[in-house]
C-alpha cells in the first residue's frame, strides 16, 4: 500500500541530504508536491504531515479538488505546473498562487489583463524549453532574455524565475546548468527544476523549487475530469 506521508518524509530526508552535500543546508529549497491525477484521499495524509505547497497540471482538475481541501487547510500554496490555455486564464488566476508555465506573449498579456481585473498579482515563472523539443512547451533559450524584458518591463508581471523539464533521454545536469546560466544573466532568483528521478542533481545546480510527484504519491491515477490541452 502507498503511504504518501511516509514517502514525503523520505523525500524530505533525501532533499536535506542533497542540500547538505551541495553546501546548501542553510538555503531554503521548496518542495512542490505534484498532486496531479491524485485524489483527496492521497493528498490529505500529506497535508496532515505538514506539506503546504502543491503542483497541479490542469485547471479544471485542480478546481475540483482544492476548493474543499482549502476549506480545511487555508494556508495551501498552489502552483500551476502544466500548460495553460488562454481561455483558462480567468480560472487559473482565481485558483492558483503561482503560475510556473508562462511561455508565450499571448498568454503573458492575458495574465496581465486578468490579474489587473481580479486585483491579484501572482508570481510567475517562465518555462524554458532547454532541449528545444518541438513537442514541448517553453520559450527557446535564445529567446528568453527578450521574453523576460517583455514580461517585466512592458507587462509589469512579477517574474520570479524560470522553470524547465529536461528531455527524458538527455543528461539532466546539462539542462539544469543552462537554466541556471539564463537565470543569472536575467537576475532571476527562482529555479524550478528537478523531479522525482533527478531532484538531487537539480539541487547541486541551484534548484530553489523541486517538483516531486511519483516519489510521494506513487504512480499516477487515471483521472476522469476534463483536460486542458494546448
Amino acid at each position: 500500500m502507498i503511504d504518501p506521508a511516509e514517502n514525503l518524509a523520505e523525500v524530505q530526508r533525501v532533499l536535506a541530504s542533497a542540500a547538505a552535500k551541495a553546501g546548501r543546508a542553510d538555503e531554503p529549497i521548496t518542495l512542490v508536491a505534484v498532486s496531479k491525477t491524485h485524489n483527496s484521499s492521497r493528498i490529505e495524509p500529506v497535508l496532515a504531515a505538514g506539506q503546504r505547497v502543491f503542483g497541479e497540471n490542469r485547471v479544471q482538475e485542480a478546481a475540483g479538488k482544492w476548493s474543499a481541501l482549502r476549506a480545511c487547510w487555508p494556508d495551501i500554496e498552489l502552483h500551476l505546473i502544466g500548460p495553460l490555455q488562454t481561455n483558462k486564464v480567468r480560472e487559473a488566476v482565481e485558483l492558483f498562487d503561482v503560475i510556473e508555465t508562462v511561455d508565450r506573449e499571448k498568454l503573458a498579456r492575458k495574465l496581465r489583463e486578468e490579474m489587473t481585473r481580479q486585483g491579484r498579482e501572482l508570481p510567475v515563472y517562465l518555462q524554458v524549453n532547454t532541449g528545444e523539443e518541438p513537442q514541448k512547451a517553453g520559450v527557446l533559450p535564445r529567446e528568453v532574455d527578450g521574453f523576460v524584458r517583455l514580461c517585466r518591463e512592458d507587462l509589469k508581471l512579477d517574474v520570479r524565475g524560470l522553470m524547465a523539464i529536461p528531455p527524458a533521454d538527455e543528461e539532466a545536469s546539462l539542462h539544469f546548468a543552462l537554466l541556471k546560466k539564463i537565470a543569472q544573466r536575467n537576475d532571476l532568483c527562482v529555479l524550478s527544476m528537478g523531479m522525482s528521478s533527478d531532484f538531487e542533481i537539480a539541487v547541486t545546480f541551484g534548484a530553489t523549487h523541486i517538483r516531486v510527484g511519483t516519489a510521494i504519491f506513487g504512480d499516477r491515477e487515471h483521472h476522469v475530469m476534463g483536460s486542458d490541452t494546448r
